[in-house]
């Protein structure tokens, strides 16, 4: 079948004012005998006018690269039979699309803007009944996309209520042709399995080597114990996981940490072994590797966030390592979580799963809550032999410290300052800038919580209690552990730390790490290194001693994490300190009888964890709970609301006000736009109705795009910063 005559091609040139005027006889002839010999007139470009139809299988099932709800499906597409041979599944092609009925030629329709997609399937026939369009071009031969690729790429949007051509985003880097072009490296037949080494340590560390060794599929929640090892340890899992014939794939929260997995894995196993993936790698290099993985070439993968799709043929392992770090949620739509994605690939592989950390969140305790995964844990008497002594400063040490009121810092933490340059480098932890107050128990610390949705209580500039999530006022509060009345707002800001410390101690060396610039290393020499949190670089041998100031900015965040995630970051601090038996010493400045403090002088984040979780389960947040927030404009929050299906128990919070951002100031990521008054509400459903709520919420906002809303409606699931 044709899809009509190309005229643009004469037989005879009777044109006057052709580029063939004035030529001489021999070079006409030459042009009429070529059309005369011209079987078939040729098809236009991109267009395929006049070109046959392929034989077999002429219909192509085609996801186009449009982001929108509502045109979350699939278009079929007519396939030229030039284009036969390349129109394989899983490549990149370019497709017309946006074409109306009435543009329609010879039984094909014609027009639409190019736009580019991938090819799902090639069928017999169409289930559309109308003219169908033509491919427009085959983009290149590689098959990109892979079915289980597809399949994991639709699950995430499910789960997150976004479309397909947004994950697909995430999951696929662009195309560069040089990298397409240059072969793939022949694979490497499969290492010998490691040695357990450093795994050890833990009680069940060997048995989950040698399962994954014998093609098993573990899955295990591991508590790291402090130190360097935690790198050698994944490396060696991956080792294992190879030794089988498997493929493994392993994503970390920053470069600085892929770094030292990568030079742990090129030390065990040698070169060749492991791919990089990075979103800080250049797009050619970046997809050289990612086309490496896809051909086979390399079994194994280790990146950040960006690698959490890498499309590893006969998956064993997947590992997330400190999942409760910002940078492993995804900032694009539909903003996918690393740890729920590598879970979401585990279910589907059917591989091994292990998430690692020197703390612990609440989701991984609820993994092994359930029996989903079982706990990798060392014995107390390895944890004391490994974890530098805490001390803590309270607020009471604090009002009785003459040299805390004079110079900001405590007594002890001077003390542990001076103790530890006689050893080696000293960290001092800093919270950052910025941080905004809630409200708390002015006797017991307790947080403030509303009495109707648990949530945070906060203060406006009238000075009225009103709740961060459904914004109801409260007029008579009082504290449900202590039966207070007086409430104060937390400690906010950061110290002038490192002017103190350097005027103190003139003849050391004062290093910052943090936003503006990030130390890997330091040398093991005395020094001072004063760096925000989550930016502590690695010291030769260990630092002498860590002050963790000013705990109270980052307890005092109006964040449903705010424990955890203080617990979270002091304890990579002080991972970072020699062990006791070598003179290693933490302080921190907080309150001690506060649950996270307790924890880090324990060292047990997993009970911090588990009672957290417990005690969550009973205020019915989440991960008990699943939520997600609807934010934009007041009035298009209300509309959106007043549509959506919800499931029959959802509860709806809110909405209330957001802050306002001042114009000219950076945004934060789900903030609204620069000087937009924005609403948020919440939405609360109580565990197992996790999936009826995204798709009742995507079926809305699929609704409300394809009637053409002019104002924005941000729906996110599991927001992060839920308050």
């Amino acid at each position: 079948m044709a899809f009509g005559k190309n005229a643009s091609v004469s037989s005879e040139n009777g044109r006057q004012d052709g580029g063939a005027e004035g030529a001489p006889p021999e070079q006409l002839a030459l042009i009429r005998e070529s059309v005369r010999k011209a079987k078939a007139p040729r098809a236009k470009p991109r267009t395929w006018r006049g070109a046959a139809l392929a034989r077999d299988l002429p219909v192509a099932r085609v996801l186009v690269d449009k982001g929108v709800l509502h045109l979350d499906r699939y278009f079929d597409y007519a396939v030229p039979e030039e284009l036969d041979a390349d129109a394989q599944p899983g490549v990149r092609v370019r497709v017309r699309f946006g074409a109306g009925r009435h543009r329609v030629r010879d039984g094909r329709r014609e027009g639409g803007g190019l736009i580019g997609g991938f090819l799902v399937e090639r069928l017999a026939e169409s289930d559309y009944s109308g003219p169908l369009a033509a491919l427009a071009q085959v983009v290149s031969p590689e098959r990109v996309l892979s079915e289980e690729l597809l399949g994991l790429a639709r699950a995430v949007a499910d789960r997150y209520a976004g479309s397909l051509a947004d994950v697909l985003q995430l999951a696929v880097p662009p195309r560069n042709a040089r990298a397409e072009q240059r072969p793939s490296p022949a694979p490497l037949p499969p290492p010998p399995a490691p040695a357990p080494g450093s795994w050890e340590r833990y009680e069940q560390g060997p048995a989950f080597l040698e399962s994954l060794a014998t093609g098993g599929a573990p899955r295990a929640v591991w508590n790291a114990l402090p130190g360097p090892g935690w790198s050698e340890e994944i490396a060696r899992a991956v080792a294992a996981t190879l030794a089988s014939g498997r493929g493994a794939l392993v994503v970390l929260p920053d470069g600085r940490a892929v770094a030292r997995v990568d030079a742990a894995l090129t030390e065990l196993l040698g070169q060749g072994r492991h791919a990089v993936l990075t979103a800080d790698a250049g797009p050619e290099k970046r997809y050289a590797q990612w086309l490496a993985v896809r051909r086979g070439s390399v079994r194994a993968v280790v990146g950040t966030r960006a690698a959490m799709f890498a499309p590893v043929r006969d998956l064993g392992l997947v590992a997330v390592w400190d999942d409760g770090d910002d940078s492993h949620s995804e900032q694009h739509a539909p903003q996918p979580h690393a740890r729920e994605v590598l879970l979401l690939r585990a279910a589907q592989d059917r591989c091994g799963f292990l998430l690692g950390s020197w703390s612990c969140t609440v989701e991984a305790a609820q993994l092994v809550e359930t029996g989903w995964a079982r706990p990798l844990v060392a014995g107390r008497e390895r944890v004391r032999a490994a974890a530098p002594m805490v001390r803590t400063v309270g607020d009471g040490d604090l009002a009785r410290d003459e040299a805390a009121r004079a110079a900001r810092l405590p007594t002890l933490a001077w003390q542990a300052v001076r103790e530890g340059l006689r050893h080696g480098p000293v960290l001092v932890q800093v919270p950052r800038r910025g941080y905004v107050p809630r409200m708390a128990c002015a006797t017991c610390r307790a947080p403030a919580r509303c009495r109707h949705c648990s949530g945070p209580l906060e203060a406006r500039d009238s000075g009225d209690l009103r709740c961060g999530w459904c914004g109801r006022g409260e007029s008579d509060w009082h504290c449900g552990e202590c039966g207070g009345f007086r409430l104060r707002a937390q400690v906010v800001g950061a110290r002038r730390t490192a002017e103190e410390l350097g005027r103190a101690f003139p003849a050391v060396p004062v290093r910052t790490s943090g936003r503006e610039h990030v130390l890997d290393t330091v040398p093991g020499a005395p020094s001072l290194v004063v760096s925000t949190p989550g930016a502590e670089p690695v010291a030769e041998g260990g630092y002498a001693a860590a002050l963790l100031l000013d705990g109270w900015a980052m307890l005092g965040r109006p964040d449903l994490r705010a424990g955890e995630d203080a617990l979270r970051r002091w304890i990579g601090a002080a991972a970072l300190v020699r062990p006791q038996s070598a003179g290693g010493t933490v302080v921190v400045v907080a309150e001690p009888t506060l649950r996270p403090v307790q924890a880090l002088v324990r060292w047990d984040p997993v009970g911090h964890a588990v009672r957290e979780l417990a005690e969550r389960g009973e205020l019915g947040f989440p991960p008990v709970s699943r939520m997600a927030s609807v934010s934009g404009p007041g009035g298009a929050v209300a509309g959106f609301l007043r549509a959506v299906d919800l499931p029959a128990q959802a509860e709806v919070l809110g909405p209330i006000p957001l802050p306002v951002t001042p114009v000219g100031r950076p945004r934060r990521p789900g903030a609204p736009p620069p000087g937009e008054e924005w609403e948020r509400a919440l939405v609360r459903v109580p565990p197992g109705t996790g999936a009826a709520l995204a798709g009742a919420l995507k079926a809305a906002q699929a609704a409300r795009m394809a009637r053409g809303g002019d104002e924005t409606v941000w729906v996110r699931i599991d927001p992060p910063d839920i308050g």
